[in-house]
């Protein structure tokens, strides 16, 4: 199991310098990955995703870094894919893609973005086919209901190779997301079942398992990463990550406590709750 923090980048957290210093400190206290979300449009200040993501590679070393979640339809594949390569020579090869059709209507419909399911779920799958063609650093065609792309080339090419790890947004039960998942790296779970609303136990992380592999064909499940209960009890935190571990899963993704950036920080000096 590894273990990563799911940042907020609005509020009291709009500040990109502030980011990257949670970052440096996730970094000193033992946490695997530090992931920002991305808003584009609130009552509150934002601050853009990417450039926090920039701040938070230039105070690190080892942390794996990335958006949690991307959302594609809303993007152009082609620039999505500029920044994620140039990010990733930035941290040294450290970047997880993250990408989903995107929860916030009021970021697509007043900026005249399709808010269709359907319309969102082509543009992600031709998006993701642009992005991975791009990466390959090679002039790249495509054809498609929504892009049309000729001989078009990006370079240079992430450090990662084949390329940058990509995960996919899914909700389970939902099984479309996920074979959608299994052709990528990894899947990001939603926190709670879409069928009960209720927390995902560690049998919903091997049915989840199961089905990757299934899926897969090769016996692997890529990354499993997923919210935990947050639980007071240290123990009983130990517990939760030796159980989901044994299931299958791969990534502990903590939301952290409210309270602002103060409290998020004695949370992140706390560390990771390693079983």
């Amino acid at each position: 199991m590894r273990f990563g923090l799911d940042v907020p980048v609005n509020g009291a957290f709009a500040d990109p310098r502030l980011l990257g210093r949670l970052a440096g400190e996730a970094e000193r206290a033992g946490w695997d990955g530090f992931f920002v979300q991305d808003i584009l449009s609130s009552v509150d200040p934002v601050a853009d995703p990417w450039v926090a993501l920039t701040a938070a590679a230039l105070a690190t070393e080892h942390l794996a870094i990335g958006s949690l979640l991307t959302p594609l339809p809303r993007r152009r594949p082609w620039e999505v894919a500029r920044q994620a390569a140039t990010l990733d020579r930035l941290s040294g090869g450290r970047l997880i893609f993250a990408a989903g059709l995107g929860n916030a209507e009021q970021d697509f419909t007043p900026f005249g973005d399709p808010w269709d399911p359907v319309v969102r779920a082509e543009l992600l799958d031709e998006g993701l086919d642009i992005i991975r063609g791009m990466w390959s650093g090679e002039p790249f065609s495509y054809s498609g209901n929504h892009f049309e792309l000729n001989e078009a080339l990006l370079r240079p090419s992430p450090v990662q190779a084949p390329r940058i790890p990509v995960w996919l947004a899914t909700g389970w039960p939902r099984r479309r997301p996920l074979r959608r998942a299994a052709r990528w790296e990894g899947v990001y779970l939603m926190t709670v079942r879409q069928d009960t609303g209720q927390l995902l136990s560690p049998d919903d992380i091997t049915q989840i398992a199961n089905f990757l592999r299934e899926q897969r064909g090769d016996g692997t499940t890529g990354d499993i990463a997923f919210n935990p209960e947050q639980a007071a009890d240290a123990a009983r935190t130990r517990d939760h990550v030796q159980a989901f571990s044994e299931a299958g899963a791969t990534w502990w993704i903590d939301m952290g406590p409210d309270g602002g950036p103060d409290a998020y920080l004695t949370h992140i000096r706390n560390g990771p709750p390693q079983p």
